[in-house]
């Protein structure tokens, strides 16, 4: 027999056996076998959406950081709804704690940017039921789309067992808890950015780069690794870049989202103070540290989009330890930054840390900050 024909006899005969074997265990050969598999399949899925037009993957698109690269403002399934905070990136958010209170009273962790879903279970059964985003109108009718499709008729019951589909609150519990062992996988949390390779001794810094890791990790220049870091300065392995804190940093409003889904919003975004586990009027205007992680690739910045760019991030921190009126100004719009919307709440003792900073080291710092950047988006890095 010609060898190309053993090959292929040779594939056939593999195919059938795979088929056989599943077969003996009752199994499906593209059936997900791990939650983690299951979790991939519900994250990519448009069905789980009521106009099968929008996943989990829609707002934190694996190609561009887990975040949104369509703009301000994330579109909801109806193709008219937009959100009113900007989707925060699901890179590296496995490794958040749940959302509790410390000794010290502070709250910390949890999900979303006011820290209402406790745990990533919890914030992957948010989307699906918001009307603005997948629009589902309960539990049921995303478990009923789940019974529809024969993969995951068999894949549920075979991974949660016998009957899981026809309890709704187990159903849609096992759905979320799939989703979050997809985002504990390490296409989430690759930890080879180029400063990590440099940690490793794999990468070399350039002196910009280098100038602005240095600049980021003193607590004499900047306040940086205050909020941005779990150690307030330390450059382990594995960093996350966030302390999992809530601060108010005065970020101004969004003139852009002011009419929202045809409504005058009129309102200002009350922060942890929305969530109801921390409903409290001292907790006004304060957001959850995001990671740096990919934050050169993950732009528009803040939880309400309102700079497009990095560098003008890294100059609003800086209006407030300047006395220039020249770095007052937003390049972005040529006009001053605007006021913060909770003026009584901002952390102004850590904001006023640390001296102005000229040019050369604000580009420092946005140097440094692309070295967050994983291997797998570099090619995203602005010119």
């Amino acid at each position: 027999m010609p060898i190309s024909r053993q090959i292929l006899s040779f594939a056939a005969l593999s195919a059938a056996a795979l088929l056989s074997l599943a077969a003996v265990r009752g199994a499906s050969p593209d059936r997900p076998a791990t939650p983690e598999a299951l979790g991939e399949r519900l994250f990519h899925d448009v069905s789980l959406s009521w106009n099968r037009t929008t996943s989990c993957a829609s707002c934190h698109d694996p190609a561009h950081g887990f975040a949104d690269p369509r703009g301000m403002a994330s579109p909801g399934d109806d193709g008219v709804s937009l959100g009113d905070r900007n989707a925060p990136s699901a890179a590296y958010a496995a490794l958040t704690p749940a959302f509790h209170r410390r000794a010290d009273g502070e709250w910390i962790g949890g999900q979303f940017r006011d820290g209402r879903a406790g745990t990533l279970a919890d914030q992957a059964g948010g989307p699906p039921l918001n009307p603005v985003e997948m629009g589902m109108p309960d539990a049921a009718a995303v478990v009923a789309r789940l019974r529809d499709d024969p993969v995951y008729a068999a894949a549920f019951p075979a991974l949660y067992g016998a009957g899981v589909l026809d309890d709704v609150p187990a159903a849609y519990r096992a759905m979320t808890e799939a989703i979050a062992a997809y985002e504990r996988t390490e296409a989430f949390a690759p930890f080879d950015s180029k400063y990590d390779r440099w940690l490793r001794g794999e990468a070399e810094l350039t002196q910009a780069e280098e100038l602005g890791r240095v600049l980021f990790f003193s607590q004499q220049f900047t306040n940086c690794a205050e909020c941005h870091t779990l150690g307030g300065g330390g450059m382990g392995e594995r960093e996350v870049f966030t302390d999992h804190r809530f601060h108010n940093i005065g970020t101004p409003e969004n003139a852009a989202l002011r009419v929202l889904n045809g409504v005058p919003q009129g309102r200002v975004d009350e922060g942890l103070a929305g969530n109801l586990a921390a409903n409290d009027p001292a907790q006004r205007g304060k957001f959850r540290t995001p990671t740096l992680r990919n934050v050169a690739v993950t732009g528009p910045y803040m939880h309400n989009e309102v700079f497009a760019d990095l560098r003008t991030v890294v100059l609003f921190y800086n209006l407030y330890n300047t006395r220039d009126p020249s770095r007052l100004v937003n390049p972005e719009t040529g006009a001053p930054f605007g006021p913060s919307p909770v003026p009584d709440t901002l952390a102004l003792q850590r904001l006023r840390a640390g001296p102005a900073l000229d040019d050369r080291r604000i580009d420092a710092l946005v140097a440094f900050l692309r070295t967050l950047t994983d291997a797998r988006y570099e090619h995203l890095l602005p010119d």
